[in-house]
């Protein structure tokens, strides 16, 4: 499910049925490393609206959590918790935040969620066709990761 009005009226009625929130991470930057950042954000947001499709119903995405390339680790880290910690109130037992920002790395341990970082691929140069195989190809993974987390929840 999208974060949309069709799509979450339809949560707010199937509510117990949907218990996994993906959060796309999504640096902005307007310094030199400004295209970096932006090739960051596309790739995320396709990758996850891929997954969001291969889980239709399953799962919520959200709008991505953006934040400045330049905000320290402890402001960017406390932002995410307080999403978190509205994430848990919601009722999600699962939350997933993709990243191609190699930085949230060296927090992981302290996010409250699974934290998935994937290396950004530029995608402005690529022909459609194969630009959607490819990120098809990184979706397939991480739907193996997500199902996996699912079945230790089980357990």
């Amino acid at each position: 499910m999208n974060w949309n009005g069709k799509d979450t009226e339809s949560f707010q009625q199937q509510k117990e049925y949907i218990d996994t929130v993906l959060m796309p991470l999504s640096p902005v930057s307007f310094e030199k490393d400004m295209k970096e950042t932006a090739s960051q954000y596309e790739f995320i947001q396709l990758l996850t609206t891929l997954l969001e499709k291969q889980f239709k119903g399953r799962l919520l995405l959200v709008p991505p959590f953006a934040y400045l390339k330049q905000q320290s680790e402890e402001e960017k880290l406390n932002a995410l918790n307080r999403w978190g910690e509205e994430l848990d109130k919601a009722g999600f037992k699962h939350k997933f935040f993709f990243t191609s920002d190699s930085s949230w790395k060296i927090a992981e341990e302290k996010i409250n969620g699974s934290l998935i970082w994937v290396p950004s691929v530029p995608l402005e140069h690529m022909e459609n066709s194969y630009k959607y195989s490819l990120i098809e190809e990184q979706a397939k993974q991480f739907v193996n990761i997500i199902v996996h987390k699912w079945q230790q929840n089980l357990s």
